[in-house]
């Protein structure tokens, strides 16, 4: 008789800089998630679907979770505690090396009032010295249950497999909720506009990448096979178009060329990519645009 299959979900839910779409990347194989070196770079939940032996293991990949300050910043940590709601098993992802600082404390507390399956990942642990980890964990453990605890390297992948490992037999029995071969839950409208996202993150600094946002406007499937999309990214203030734009729009056709390099990847197909920059100040504070880049609305 075949083995019965599992599927469920497990939420990664953390600080900001965590890591958690850099292992969200590591486990599912595949880029789904964007990553900067920048904190806040995950704005809505990200599903990567993993098939592990005869278990698909549905990943979440939620936004840090942060004091909230503007529209989107309170959309973005009601979508992190949504998704830790949602799952069967909450992955608390926690950098070892910042350790049990504010932001992991105030998680750690709302955990500890969930009554949910919680098991601590410390990440980053190929950069800190091993004795520093069983204090940290201890002083997790003291105010928060935890069912398993993981060291991890999501940067190196160490570790990492036999996390996998025991989600596979953990996750619930059930038929699984998507097909095989997906990868991900995310739309490709979506997808397109976040990696826009992510190369105006690696390209631009200061405040321009919190200040911008990326939407596909049209989404069009050509009939030699390969896709046309179109991106507005919207940006708070003058100055910053003029930074994304960059002399002569270079700086524009470099996103562009690095954003459509990975979607044609990632799509398995060409992409035709073409950007548009508009100013549109107090974005970050109107629904429909915050409903566009897949958050719910929120008071």
């Amino acid at each position: 008789m075949a083995d019965t299959t599992r599927c469920g979900f497990a939420a990664l839910v953390g600080a900001p800089n965590a890591g958690k779409s850099t292992l969200l990347n590591r486990m599912a194989g595949a880029k789904l998630s964007i990553v900067s070196p920048k904190a806040q770079t995950t704005r809505f939940r990200v599903l990567g679907i993993l098939m592990r032996g005869t278990t698909q293991i549905l990943l979440v990949d939620t936004p840090g979770i942060f004091r909230p300050r503007r529209k989107l910043d309170r959309a973005m940590v009601a979508a992190a505690w949504t998704g830790a709601e949602d799952a069967d098993i909450t992955l608390l992802l926690v950098d070892a090396r910042s350790g049990l600082n504010e932001a992991v404390s105030e998680i750690v507390d709302r955990l500890a009032t969930t009554k949910r399956r919680v098991w601590l990942v410390l990440n980053k642990t190929d950069l800190v010295s091993p004795g520093a980890l069983l204090p940290l964990t201890a002083a997790i453990t003291e105010r928060l249950p935890v069912e398993h605890v993981f060291m991890v390297s999501a940067r190196t992948g160490n570790g990492v497999d036999d996390l996998l490992d025991q989600l596979a037999g953990t996750l619930p029995p059930g038929p699984y909720l998507y097909p095989e071969d997906d990868l991900t839950d995310l739309p490709d409208r979506l997808l397109a506009a976040e990696l826009v996202r992510e190369q105006i993150f690696m390209q631009t600094h200061e405040e321009v990448p919190y200040g911008a946002t990326a939407e596909t406007e049209s989404y069009t499937e050509r009939p030699d096979g390969s896709v046309r999309i179109d991106v507005t990214i919207y940006v708070a203030r003058a100055g910053h178009k003029a930074i994304l734009i960059g002399d002569g729009g270079q700086r524009i056709r470099q996103i562009g060329e690095r954003a459509r390099k990975q979607l044609g990847s990632l799509l398995e197909r060409p992409c035709h990519l073409f950007l548009n920059v508009k100013e549109r100040s107090g974005w970050d504070e109107e629904r429909a645009r915050l409903r566009a880049i897949g958050l719910d609305d929120v008071p």
